[in-house]
């Protein structure tokens, strides 16, 4: 009796549709950019805990001269962090493709692709710490509650997808330093928060719990949620503007939407075996493959993660560490920009690799050979391929030695308004009022870096 009395009511109020899978409202929608965009979309490869630049794509010669010795005089006397003394690579570099980049004997795969990718060898951040790196880097302040460049993507374009998140985390066997901080939303609607992934797992209802229903076949799901958003409609018109409300009820319509896709999405088996294969079958290969499938059903934002925690903070073993880190991401990452390639796709998507900070050029005394480098936020590496990037170039300078970087810096904001600018974005005006003032990614801070655009 409750229930034709509520379809009278609903009938009444306009509120049945004929449509039922057509959500009540969506703050996903896609969205038109300030101007034309070079990329659609964007894969941030997160090698948490601060790879050694001077051991991937920056290579010191001169700290084979000073190896073992620590630097008390001349132009380094009065540098705070020569307490130790010079540690040469313990690995070769070799300048490859038609670029003639430097590369180390690491990362042999993605040398192949050197060529693709622009090096930013000059950047810096604020803090050399595992937590405010990552939060400069992941949310554009080292402290304070700011929306991730993940969320304000999201909030900028929408996802082209209704049916999947917009916004990805994976990160295999827990979270990251600062953990869900990374990929939060802040003051921004709670529907734009990342979405997070414990890629460890390899199954697809593992990796998304709950996406089938055991109880009702899917016409019955389907009256059943529209009759819960029409009541949520209803609460809703009552409280105009709460953002917390809204997202609830979105994130309602999405879970059940995802029942229809996320097992196809996340189920890398419907791949063909030479595809499985290039990427590697392990955590790094798996979730790697998730993130270019994720792209390629209009997914905005997809972040992977190396590991939880911080495993490459190599203060102890570096060569060892390294050895395996880089064993581990090399293949997956040269598989995923040749992937992109074969399917047309990196032209319109940028991928990103670098940590929260690099690695100390020097080391603490004694010097041995399982010595390990400390944190450094004063001139690392991070590289980038695809739409709108100049690929085969080399951007900015450290000294001789690697203490810092002195020619083209390249601060975080910087980094950041970049990446804005390749999705379409004047950072400045990408803008959301809250507290009595506009917020952006950027702050007051952050340059566009013309330097590295095609």
């Amino acid at each position: 009796m409750g229930a034709v009395a509520l379809s009278s009511l609903f009938s009444e109020a306009g509120l049945l549709s004929a449509d039922e899978e057509k959500p009540v409202f969506s703050s996903l929608a896609p969205k038109e950019p300030h101007f034309p965009a070079k990329v659609k979309r964007v894969i941030h490869l997160f090698m948490n805990g601060g790879p050694s630049q001077v051991d991937t794509f920056d290579p010191k010669p001169l700290l084979e001269k000073y190896h073992g010795k620590q630097l008390l005089d001349g132009k380094y006397k009065n540098d705070k962090r020569m307490g130790g003394a010079a540690f040469a690579s313990p690995f070769k570099f070799k300048k490859r493709g038609q670029s003639g980049i430097e590369v180390s004997e690491l990362l042999p795969k993605i040398a192949d692709h050197i060529d693709d990718i622009c090096v930013i060898r000059s950047m810096v951040t604020d803090v050399p710490n595992h937590e405010p790196g990552l939060m400069m880097m992941n949310c554009g302040n080292i402290a304070q509650s700011r929306p991730s460049l993940g969320s304000w993507t999201l909030y900028g374009l929408g996802t082209e997808n209704q049916s999947l998140p917009g916004f990805v985390v994976m990160c295999p066997t827990g979270l990251p330093t600062a953990q869900s901080a990374n990929w939060r939303s802040s003051f921004l609607p709670g529907i734009y928060q990342g979405t997070y992934i414990d890629s460890q797992f390899t199954e697809p209802e593992e990796l998304v719990a709950n996406t089938q229903n055991d109880y009702l076949v899917p016409d019955q799901q389907k009256k059943q949620l529209s009759f819960i958003q029409q009541l949520n409609e209803i609460h809703r018109r009552d409280r105009v503007g709460d953002e917390k409300l809204d997202a609830r009820i979105q994130s309602l319509e999405l879970a059940f939407r995802m029942q229809s896709e996320a097992d196809e999405a996340f189920d890398i088996a419907r791949e063909p075996k030479h595809i499985r294969e290039a990427y590697g079958d392990h955590v790094q290969g798996r979730q790697t493959l998730i993130a270019r499938r994720l792209c390629e059903r209009g997914v905005r934002y997809v972040q992977v993660y190396h590991g939880k925690g911080q495993p490459w903070d190599s203060h102890n073993n570096l060569e060892g560490s390294h050895k395996r880190l880089c064993r581990e991401s090399d293949q997956p990452i040269a598989a995923l920009l040749q992937d992109l390639k074969d399917r047309d796709m990196l032209k319109d998507t940028l991928v990103i690799w670098g940590g929260e900070m690099g690695r100390t050029p020097t080391v603490q005394l004694p010097v041995t050979k399982t010595q390990g480098r400390d944190h450094h936020a004063d001139g690392f590496t991070v590289w980038m391929a695809g739409g709108g990037m100049k690929a085969g170039h080399v951007h900015g300078v450290t000294d001789e030695l690697g203490l810092k970087a002195v020619e083209d810096r390249v601060h975080v904001h910087d980094l950041h308004a970049t990446i804005l600018h390749l999705l379409g974005f004047d950072h400045e005006q990408l803008t959301f009022r809250y507290a009595g003032r506009d917020f952006r990614l950027t702050d007051v801070h952050g340059e566009v870096v013309s330097g590295i655009l095609a």
